[in-house]
């Protein structure tokens, strides 16, 4: 496992100096924040008028580096406490601004919006979002997997507000200093900016206007210079909370009411250190996980969504070429749940930070004893430590340690290391991106080959995205804070995407891909392979979506599973072909969604996939969402029919008050 590691660092050395080179990075100052600011979306008072304004925008869409249709104007003001954004953006049609989100952390992709990327560190690794549409509602999230994604489920206490008028539409954004975690005596951050104009499928940016790169990757930001020495205070945040349940199991029955106080405390021991403590912690707040049905042999994934376990959360990402396909070495949900059942959390630590080059984050909690379906699980201690150093100008080294096990099994422990090499001026200006890890875990009921290791190789870019994946789960490598859904396999995926931009008048980018994803036991024999297609997946001018999909599927099942109730498929090989049609209907109408056909053979049988999603907005203060999912199975053991159906109602007061049905 080491001499992967080994082979991948001095493999990529030579890349690095060979195809690095420096890029100077435009900068922008930030004016100063004298006065009494009022957040209401108009930019009237005198620190505004003051403050250096930046201009120089450039398309990415629908022309790389074209001049805007409209011009947006950005200034930024700041004292020790806040940094505050004043945002232009000018439009000679206001009425035509596409908006119909209110509520926090919608996807505002679909719709006008402003998005700023900031990196308070200056690492080029690290970083946070907050998004705003013209209706003022906010968006946040964390740079993760070194900006190839965003974790929306962070959020932060931050002010949004937003005027329309004849010219166009106005956001003013106030940060708290608290809210983010920093480094201290540092003046210039990683910033850019980008403005989506949605009626003509524009994207304007500031800095790295490329499409090659993503906006979020903050090694290829821009500047903001001349910002004061913050202070965060006393750095204190005190949430108590009290949930109260009364239950009543029938008539003539006494009614039994309870009452469970709960304290979560969050000390800001640095700039760029944060300390959190949870006592008898309530997750009543947490959003409900999504139904989803399950036509495999295989657990299902759900996120992540308490609040605890979030803060923090991109510390503790490890190994690029992880997932939830091959290993999650830590997935918090394992803490405070057993299948769908909540375990009493008594108490909780976690600190999470930064120091130089190195982000690190550690977490302990304290479960009570619980019993489920008639077995008992004493109390446990449980722990998880993480550490990444920066190395070279965007890569990383780390390692990854627990202890405990949420079931109370003695023995329990984890460990790790992960490499990831990452540039995005390979040949120039292209990203490139190769990572190895190595995992080994035990605990009293596992015996041997208890380790897994990786690699993935990726160039993805505009026009070319192409990636190698690797993986090797030992037969008994089972990580008690891991999500590992198969084991004893080797896993190989390879795949490219070749997106270009034809000259036509209603596409917008096409979209061809082919993935192969063949899975081996240990011993040798298949067991499942894959070749997923899109000969057709178009982006057209309108917003608009089609895709057509090819996907040979082979499962080599060696014991029998129940796919539905009372159908079973039994033990043997099996070769089918599924085929998809796909269309999604641009997000700038009040009606739209995506509908999704699969159909064709199912092992020895044949199944159809219904599925389809609608967004209603008749009017900025109502919203209706509807999902629906049919699976109609004909197979020789017995033929299934499963029905998902949600529907919600949002009424949008404004974007801090929203009520929704569920």
């Amino acid at each position: 496992m080491n001499r992967l590691l080994l082979i991948l660092f001095f493999l990529v050395t030579p890349i690095s100096l060979l195809f690095s080179q420096s890029t100077e990075r435009p900068s922008f100052e930030a004016g100063k924040l004298k006065g009494d600011i009022k957040i209401d979306g108009i930019l009237d008072e005198t620190d505004w008028k003051n403050a250096p304004v930046l201009v120089q925008f450039l398309t990415t869409e629908p022309t790389e580096k074209g001049t805007p249709s409209y011009p947006t104007f950005v200034r930024v003001i700041a004292n020790e406490k806040f940094v505050v954004f004043g945002i232009e953006c000018k439009d000679s049609s206001p009425n035509e601004i596409v908006k119909f989100s209110k509520i926090r952390d919608a996807d505002l992709d679909d719709e006008d919006h402003i998005k700023i990327v900031l990196d308070p560190f200056l690492d080029g690794q690290s970083g946070y979002i907050f998004a705003v549409n013209a209706y003022g509602a906010r968006y946040d999230a964390l740079v993760s997997n070194r900006g190839e994604s965003e974790n929306k489920d962070w959020d932060a206490i931050w002010e949004a507000k937003v005027t329309i008028s004849d010219d166009g539409w106005t956001a003013e954004i106030q940060l708290p200093i608290q809210s983010i975690n920093f480094k201290k005596g540092q003046t210039t951050w990683g910033f850019n900016i980008e403005r989506r104009i949605q009626r003509n499928q524009e994207t304007i940016r500031w800095a790295n206007v490329q499409r090659d790169q993503w906006f979020i990757q903050t090694s290829r930001s821009g500047l903001l210079t001349n910002l004061p020495e913050f202070n965060y205070g006393l750095g204190l945040n005190i949430r108590p909370s009290l949930v109260s349940k009364l239950t009543k199991n029938g008539a003539g029955e006494p009614s039994k009411f309870d009452m469970e106080p709960s304290l979560d405390v969050s000390q800001r021991l640095s700039p760029n250190v944060l300390a959190t403590i949870t006592l008898n912690t309530d997750f009543a707040e947490t959003e409900v996980d999504t139904r989803q049905t399950n036509l495999t042999r295989f657990p299902l994934f759900f996120p992540e969504k308490r609040t605890f376990f979030l803060e923090g959360s991109d510390v503790f990402e490890f190994g690029f070429g992880t997932g939830r396909s091959t290993v999650l070495p830590f997935f918090s949900r394992r803490i405070g749940l057993f299948g769908s059942n909540e375990i009493p959390i008594l108490a909780g630590a976690k600190i999470n930070g930064r120091t130089g080059k190195t982000a690190f984050a550690g977490l302990g909690v304290r479960t009570k004893s619980f019993e489920s379906d008639g077995q008992p699980y004493d109390a446990t201690n449980m722990g998880v430590v993480r550490v990444r150093q920066n190395v070279f100008k965007e890569s990383s080294i780390g390692v990854i340690a627990s202890f405990g096990d949420p079931l109370s099994r003695d023995g329990s422990y984890m460990s790790g290391v992960d490499f990831t090499y990452q540039t995005t001026r390979f040949n120039g200006d292209k990203n490139f991106i190769a990572g190895a890890w190595a995992l080994y875990t035990d605990r009293e009921d596992l015996l041997d080959d208890k380790s897994a290791f990786g690699f993935k190789i990726d160039y993805p870019n505009d026009l070319w995205d192409v990636a190698l994946v690797y993986s090797r789960i030992g037969e008994q490598f089972d990580p008690s804070f891991g999500f590992v859904p198969r084991k004893g396999i080797h896993y190989m995926r390879l795949g490219a995407t070749y997106a270009p931009r034809p000259k036509w008048s209603w596409v917008r980018q096409m979209r061809h891909q082919i993935f192969g994803t063949y899975i081996r036991g240990l011993d040798g024999d298949w067991q499942s392979y894959s070749v997923f297609t899109a000969p057709i997946n178009w982006r057209l001018e309108s917003g608009d979506r089609i895709e057509m999909n090819v996907r040979p599927v082979g499962e080599n099942i060696l014991e029998p599973f129940e796919i539905a109730e009372n159908v079973t498929i039994p033990e043997g090989e099996y070769h089918f072909m599924r085929y998809r049609l796909e269309a999604e209907f641009a997000a700038k109408r009040k009606l739209s969604g995506q509908a999704s056909w699969w159909f064709g053979t199912f092992y020895d049988g044949h199944l159809n996939q219904l599925e389809l999603q609608l967004n209603w907005n008749p009017t900025a203060l109502i919203g209706i969402e509807f999902n629906g999912e049919r699976n109609i199975g004909r197979l020789p053991w017995g033929d299934f029919d499963q029905t998902l159906v949600g529907s919600r109602v949002r009424f949008n007061v404004n974007s801090d008050f929203q009520l929704n049905s569920y």
